[in-house]
């Protein structure tokens, strides 16, 4: 049978039962604060929810990943220190850090709980990675989505870490970690706040021709025509005016799918397949985390890989991204 470990996302307790059931081997979930990237009204865990989350995903043969990746307010760690300490306590099977002094705090606090590099640390060369794992014993690192499937092999070659990458889900045009432009439109960054282009700062706007508006903050992120389906306005899959021209200067609003290259993948030598989605509902965690349980077992057997899911992509739209460089 294939290594490869099916990490999937969960925003709700509903949407966690519903990867298990589905046939994840990992669920990854976030404490409902500012210490996790996807920190959304109504998404989430408490304390007392992610007790019984880890109770139920352990009896049925599941683990569950703690995200606390984003980045401490400067003179106040307390409450990242607190999730760790929480989650240590719980009994989850590993934490996703970015932050190094974190990292550090639970290196020295829980030398015994497994430690994850978060995507947002945007590791993705052998020397920043031999670092984490010398530093804070680093067991698995999530890669940045800018790497070819040969770059993740040669990468493989020279580190002694697990790695883990999207297969499915939203892309992100900026280096992780490192993007900023939610922050100087609505003054929340993803980095630390936990919020890219959040909801309170976004509107739609309709006009008398019946054209759609949508705004995040006071910008006009992309205009729709009557009919049209109107996207969530974030900024990097914003469509602008430039010489005269209306397109999407930074990236389409479209979908990762890497399920076709489910073997390169695995023969580059990666462990974790991680989908993308904390904000989704449970139909759609369903929908997709069986999708590729079926795919991952298909490679297995020497079937054909299946995981079409256009019906819940971005735009109708799917892309293998960076995993094959076609500009190149």
């Amino acid at each position: 049978m294939s290594t490869l470990e099916l990490v999937c996302p969960a925003g709700t307790p509903a949407a966690l039962k519903a990867a298990v059931a589905s046939g994840a081997d990992a669920v990854y979930l976030g404490f409902r604060d500012a210490t996790n990237a996807r920190n959304f009204p109504g998404l989430n865990f408490s304390r007392a929810e992610l007790e019984q989350g880890i109770f139920h995903a352990h009896a049925q043969g599941c683990k569950i990943f703690l995200a606390i990746n984003t980045f401490p307010t400067a003179g106040d760690p307390e409450p990242w220190h607190k999730a760790v300490d929480d989650g240590a306590a719980l009994g989850v099977d590993a934490v996703i850090l970015a932050d190094i002094g974190l990292l550090d705090y639970a290196a020295r606090n829980h030398p015994d709980l497994r430690r994850h590099l978060s995507v947002q640390a945007s590791a993705s060369n052998p020397e920043s990675i031999r670092f984490y794992q010398e530093a804070f014993d680093v067991k698995r690192v999530v890669l940045p989505r800018v790497l070819s499937v040969a770059e993740i092999a040669a990468l493989n070659d020279e580190i002694n870490v697990e790695t883990e990458v999207f297969v499915f889900g939203g892309l992100c045009v900026m280096a992780e970690g490192r993007c900023a432009l939610s922050s100087y439109v609505t003054g929340e960054s993803p980095n630390t706040n936990g919020v890219c282009s959040p909801a309170c700062a976004v509107r739609y706007e309709e006009d008398d021709g019946g054209t759609m508006a949508s705004k995040l903050g006071d910008f006009t992120i992309n205009a729709f025509a009557p009919g049209e389906a109107a996207g969530y306005p974030t900024l990097c899959k914003g469509r602008f005016v430039a010489k005269g021209e209306a397109s999407y200067l930074f990236e389409d609003p479209v979908s990762l799918n890497a399920a076709s290259i489910l073997p390169e993948l695995a023969a580059a030598g990666v462990t974790g397949l991680k989908i993308e989605g904390r904000q989704r509902g449970k139909a759609y965690i369903a929908e997709v985390v069986s999708s590729f349980r079926q795919a991952v077992d298909s490679m297995d057997d020497g079937g054909a890989i299946k995981a079409d899911l256009i019906n819940v992509t971005e735009g109708q739209r799917k892309t293998a991204g960076a995993y094959q460089k076609t500009w190149r």
